[in-house]
C-alpha cells in the first residue's frame, strides 16, 4: 500500500502548511509551475513564507499572485527580475520582501545536496563576485571555490505531467526543471499533475520521481 495520498482537491493537498514555512516551488518561468497548488495555498492562508524558486514570479498569476498577497517574507531565486516581474520588483523596491540571489546551477545543487544528505560543497560559480561575500572560500587546483550549504524545504510544490496511484511521477519536457530535486529536498512533497493513472500504467523506465519522495498528489 502506497504512503502517497491521492487528494480530491487542491485545498486538501495544501492543508496544514504552516506560517513561516520554507516552500520550494517548481517552474521555469511558467513551465511546470504548479499554479493550482499556489492558488490553493493563497486560499489556505499561510504567510511569512520563504519561497525558493527559479524566478520571482511572472505577471499576476501563480507565484506572483502569492507575492502580491504579502504572504512571502523572503525569495531565494536565480532570476528575480524579468520583463513581467513587476509584482516582485515593486515589493523589493518598497522594502517589503527580502532577496537571496543564487546562481541557477548552485540553486539546483543546493537542493540536490539536501536530498542526498550532503552537508556542504564547494562550487566555482559566484567566486569573486558579490554573491560570494561573507562565504568561506578555498583554493582547489589553483582556482577559487565558494562553500555552499544545502537548501531544504518544509514543503515542495511541484508540477508533473502524470502520476500513478502509488505517486510515481513523470514530467513533460521543460516542465520537468526543478521538480525532481525539489522532491528529494522537502519534508512534505505535493505534486499537481494533469492525470492520475492506475498503478502499472507508467513505464518504470520513464518514471523520474519515485513515489517514495511524494506525499500528496492531486489532479488539477
Amino acid at each position: 500500500m502506497s504512503a502517497t495520498t491521492i487528494c480530491d482537491s487542491t485545498a486538501e493537498a495544501v492543508a496544514g502548511i504552516r506560517d513561516g514555512s520554507t516552500v520550494l516551488i517548481g517552474g521555469f518561468g511558467m513551465a511546470g509551475m504548479p499554479v493550482h497548488l499556489i492558488d490553493a495555498l493563497i486560499e489556505q492562508g499561510a504567510g511569512d513564507l520563504t519561497v525558493v524558486s527559479n524566478n520571482a514570479g511572472n505577471g499576476d498569476t501563480g507565484l506572483a499572485a502569492l507575492l502580491a498577497k504579502g504572504r512571502v517574507r523572503k525569495m531565494i531565486c536565480s532570476f528575480p527580475r524579468q520583463a513581467d516581474s513587476w509584482v516582485f520588483d515593486g515589493l523589493y523596491r518598497a522594502g517589503r520582501i527580502a532577496l537571496e540571489v543564487v546562481p541557477q546551477g548552485n540553486l539546483a545543487e543546493r537542493m540536490r545536496a539536501a536530498g542526498a544528505g550532503i552537508g556542504a560543497f564547494y562550487a566555482r560559480t559566484g567566486a569573486g563576485t558579490p554573491l560570494a561575500e561573507g562565504k568561506e572560500t578555498r583554493e582547489i587546483d589553483g582556482r577559487t571555490y565558494v562553500l555552499e550549504f544545502p537548501i531544504k524545504g518544509d514543503v515542495a510544490l511541484i508540477g508533473a505531467h502524470r502520476a500513478d496511484r502509488m505517486g510515481n511521477l513523470v514530467y513533460r519536457k521543460t516542465a520537468r526543471n526543478f521538480g525532481p530535486v525539489m522532491a528529494t529536498a522537502a519534508g512534505l512533497v505535493i505534486a499537481q499533475v494533469n492525470e492520475i493513472v492506475p498503478t502499472g500504467e507508467l513505464d518504470p523506465e520513464v518514471i523520474v520521481t519515485p513515489s517514495i519522495y511524494v506525499d500528496r498528489v492531486v489532479a488539477a
